[in-house]
């Protein structure tokens, strides 16, 4: 199986399927670690174009942008709720992957 070239892949669906996706999955199977999958590989197929677009500085902040809004997810929905929790955090990273990689292409 090929995959686009890195360059040319717009990273902003891939963070929105990685954090909704992965909330979904491991909701509607009862499996976490299915989650777990889901958000782990959508978040290495985004890393890759961040990477190749904008290089490691870039990358790693998207990446702790990702990975802490997965995490900071789980103490907002104690406050405002699962769906409203999941879907702040994928904005937030979403519009951060546009803002910073996306809009240039």
């Amino acid at each position: 199986m090929a995959f686009r070239p890195a360059e040319s892949v717009h990273t902003a669906p891939i963070v929105v399927t990685g954090l909704i996706g992965g909330y979904l999955a491991a909701r509607e199977t009862g499996i976490r670690p299915l989650g777990g999958v889901l958000l782990g590989l959508a978040g290495v197929f985004a890393g890759r174009s961040w990477l190749a677009k904008k290089g490691p500085a870039t990358t790693a902040a998207l990446s702790a942008i990702y990975v802490g809004g997965f995490g900071l997810s789980h103490p907002l929905a104690k406050r405002i709720g699962a769906w409203p929790a999941v879907l702040s955090v994928t904005a937030l990273s979403a519009g951060a992957s546009w803002a910073l990689v996306d809009r240039d292409s």
